[in-house]
């Protein structure tokens, strides 16, 4: 094993564990996480974290010590053949991840699309497609709905070269979970990021989803009208141009909606969650204020990403370099651009004159 590089998660939660554990198979180096979830009140790896990992090292075929719930502590070698030619940051060889067919069960309705965010950005060291079975929670609370990955994310990183497509089997709302999906990744070569300026609103689309055990209720529908007439998109002298309303198998109740708008190069997602007590036309609505307030924000310039794109995307912003304007340097943007630089790569943070942030990383990565 080559120098393993020390990393300190006593701050953050576990989008540094994820993070991290990407990093260092994109760059092909070994890494210790001390202090995983520290400022947790259940601090140390719970099931989805475990999942990741156990994940990341079966794809690796890694070494790996403190695989297991609650640890505090984990070590994560890669160790992928290296690739002829290809460095990372500090001069690394960079490794060639082989591809094949994996099924991963979270065992809890922990969030696939948390798993899913780890795995997009091996698409770049990848030698073959990658696909990936997930068992587990695909619209829970505190990650993005399944939509929100599907139809906001994917198709905004495909503008900048990512192969992936994901296939839907069930769906997994809390508590049950058991959703199942998958994403297939294929070798990609990336180009570097420009999102700098959002330019006008050209384009609203919306997806509302609910269990079958809702569908008497009407409450996907419902969900639609109470966002489309928050959001009023004729006095913006726009209509919805894609609207999907979906009645989806699950053993637990449950719904979600996603809003996407277009404006430019950029795309922006909002979601809510259905709860039980809170009328689906009101769930609706939260996602159009979440959209509504995006789109009258008086920051200038302002950023034509959400905020949780926004933080997604800095992991692909330093493979290739670019510049990405997010909304506010929030604590996981903040975090995350540290870890970045915790690995060579060369960040700038610009938050002058506004709360939006222009994000410069340089490309030093030799494809």
């Amino acid at each position: 094993m080559t120098a393993v590089r020390e990393l300190d998660g006593s701050e953050a939660g576990g989008q540094f564990v994820r993070t991290a554990l990407t990093l260092s198979v994109l760059e092909n180096e070994p890494v210790r996480i001390e202090h995983i979830r520290g400022n947790r009140p259940n601090p140390g790896l719970a099931h989805q974290h475990l999942a990741v990992l156990e994940t990341m090292a079966e794809l690796c075929d890694a070494e790996v010590s403190g695989a297991e719930l609650g640890a505090e502590t984990v070590v994560f070698d890669p160790a992928l053949e290296a690739t002829a030619g290809a460095t990372g940051w500090n001069g690394q060889d960079r490794g060639q991840l082989p591809g094949g067919e994996y099924a991963v069960d979270i065992g809890t309705a922990g969030s696939m699309t948390l798993l899913f965010d780890t795995l997009l950005p091996l698409a770049s060291v990848l030698d073959s497609q990658l696909s990936v079975t997930v068992t587990g929670g695909t619209d829970v609370k505190w990650s993005p709905p399944l939509d929100y990955f599907r139809h906001v994310k994917l198709p905004l990183l495909r503008r900048v070269g990512l192969t992936a497509a994901c296939d839907v089997d069930r769906r997994g709302f809390y508590p049950d979970g058991d959703g199942r999906a998958t994403l297939h990744l294929a070798p990609s070569s990336l180009e570097s990021i420009d999102l700098v300026e959002r330019g006008p609103l050209e384009d609203a689309r919306l997806y509302s989803v609910e269990s079958a055990s809702l569908a008497d209720r009407d409450v996907a529908h419902r969900q639609a009208e109470g966002a489309l007439e928050r959001l009023a998109l004729e006095d913006r002298g726009l209509e919805c141009s894609e609207r999907r309303e979906a009645t989806a198998t699950s053993p637990s109740p449950g719904s979600a909606i996603v809003l996407r708008l277009d404006h430019g190069t950029g795309i922006a997602g909002f979601s809510a969650l259905g709860e039980r007590g809170t009328p689906a036309e009101r769930v609706g609505e939260d996602a159009a204020d979440a959209a509504n307030r995006f789109l009258e924000a008086t920051d200038e310039p302002a950023s034509p990403v959400d905020r949780q794109l926004a933080d997604q995307l800095l992991v692909f912003l330093a493979l290739e370099g670019g510049q990405l304007r997010v909304p506010a340097v929030t604590d996981h943007v903040a975090t995350s651009c540290a870890l970045l630089e915790a690995f060579g790569a060369a960040v700038a943070v610009d938050d002058t004159p506004s709360e939006t942030a222009l994000v410069t990383v340089e490309s030093t990565v030799d494809a």
